[in-house]
């Protein structure tokens, strides 16, 4: 029985959906950071989980041929795959796209599963920090240790530049509780937008008159503006169309800023011209504009989130497309549509997927596709099989590296509704 703490030999065998590969010693399953499939290493158990072991290299005897030299601090968040060269981390989530399908779904994905690739530099717009003491940082993995954002690569110079501003300002202020720090930036990094959660009325107090620092187009703290703009504004070329999306600070959107436009026209090629579509978990509306920009589609696009649902309210109003914006629970919503059967259905779920209660009203909907736009496979395969066994056969899948150096990965499969003797 193996013991936490030990150190042992291990022969990785391959990739685990969450970023650890999977070996096996003395004939428990151990799931191994910093490895990669193929490599013989020595390992130390960090913990013992049901039925599962975990462990950390601490050498490798026999490296594969893709091993790089990691980044500085590789346990700090967004850095999982760093000591695995960029094209070997592209398989690897490719084959744990089709693992996790397999394994949890029972499902096979015609073809091949392409992941589009990204730089792997200062690709993030959207990041959610800490402060701990005097820093900003990351969390370490599993962890509630502050880390360098710096070292991660994730943002951009002038994005660290401007964090370092931020707290600058808020020890000179004497701000010390700020539970959370949240940065959202546009495309080319023209705007930038901080919001700070203070942990007290004294720090809520003492942030009003922080000031805007540099780099920074608007602050906000709790529900207040501190000073400038809360949004941020892309113009985003899709099919050769210009779609307009401005965006509060606190709104979920995509963060990969090299991928968002591939990603918008992927999905916009799954869907037919000129049909009824139906975005559910819209957001600012990115597919929603997308769609109805570029195909003349009328799209109703629902969400459920107070900030994204004014966003998309103004989005789908300066649009000139045809896009009805709703602000409901997808549940809700669903339910009140049932066998309204429209051309397709365009689902952006959380990390969670979608709830027992969405699913079945998206099923419910009828619709001829459903396209499932996912950031976490394992639940994206959960609700796969969901949705095969409620009438409809999966297609095609793409994956995208909106994450790179990361083991996350974007995933957008297409679910058309199965033919019967009645249709």
């Amino acid at each position: 029985m193996l013991t936490s703490g030990q150190t042992i030999a291990l022969r990785v065998d391959k990739p685990a959906v969450g970023g650890r590969m999977i070996s096996r010693a003395d004939g428990q399953v151990v799931l191994v950071a910093g490895a990669i499939p193929g490599e013989r290493v020595t390992a130390r158990v960090e913990r013992l989980g049901r039925g599962v072991v975990y462990a950390q290299v601490v050498s490798v005897e026999e490296p594969a041929t893709d091993r790089r030299e990691p980044f500085p601090d590789p346990t700090c968040g967004g850095c999982g795959y760093s000591h695995i060269a960029y094209p070997r981390q592209l398989e690897i989530k490719a084959a744990v796209v089709a693992d996790a399908l397999a394994r949890i779904g029972k499902l096979v994905v015609p073809g091949r599963i392409a992941v589009a690739p990204s730089p792997g530099d200062g690709y993030r717009m959207r990041a959610r920090l800490h402060r701990k003491g005097p820093d900003i940082g990351f969390y370490r993995e599993g962890t509630h240790d502050l880390c360098h954002a710096r070292d991660t690569r994730q943002l951009l110079p002038a994005t660290c530049e401007a964090l370092d501003g931020i707290n600058r300002l808020l020890q000179d202020r004497g701000v010390r509780g700020v539970a959370a720090v949240e940065i959202a930036e546009n495309v080319d990094a023209s705007e930038r937008v901080v919001h700070l959660e203070p942990a007290t009325p004294d720090d809520a107090a003492r942030l009003a008159s922080l000031g805007r620092p540099a780099l920074v187009s608007g602050v906000t703290a709790g529900d207040a503006i501190v000073t400038g703009d809360p949004h941020v504004t892309d113009v985003l070329s899709i099919d050769a169309r210009a779609v307009t999306l401005r965006r509060h600070v606190r709104t979920f959107f995509q963060g990969n800023r090299y991928l968002l436009a591939s990603l918008a026209q992927h999905v916009v090629e799954l869907v037919s011209p000129g049909g009824e579509v139906l975005d559910l978990y819209a957001g600012a509306g990115l597919f929603a504009v997308s769609v109805a920009k570029v195909l003349g589609s009328c799209v109703t696009a629902v969400e459920g989130d107070a900030v994204a649902a004014r966003d998309l309210a103004d989005n789908a109003r300066t649009s000139g497309a045809e896009v009805a914006a709703v602000r409901l629970p997808v549940e809700k919503f669903a339910v009140s549509r049932r066998g309204s059967m429209p051309d397709v259905v365009i689902v952006d779920p959380p990390r969670t997927g979608l709830s027992p209660e969405a699913l079945l009203g998206v099923v419910g909907l009828r619709a001829r596709r459903i396209v499932y736009v996912s950031c976490d496979v394992a639940t994206l395969a959960r609700d796969a099989r969901r949705l095969v066994d409620s009438g409809y056969q999966l297609g095609r899948a793409q994956a995208f590296d909106l994450f790179p150096n990361t083991p996350h990965v974007e995933t957008v499969a297409v679910f058309d509704a199965r033919l019967t003797s009645s249709d």
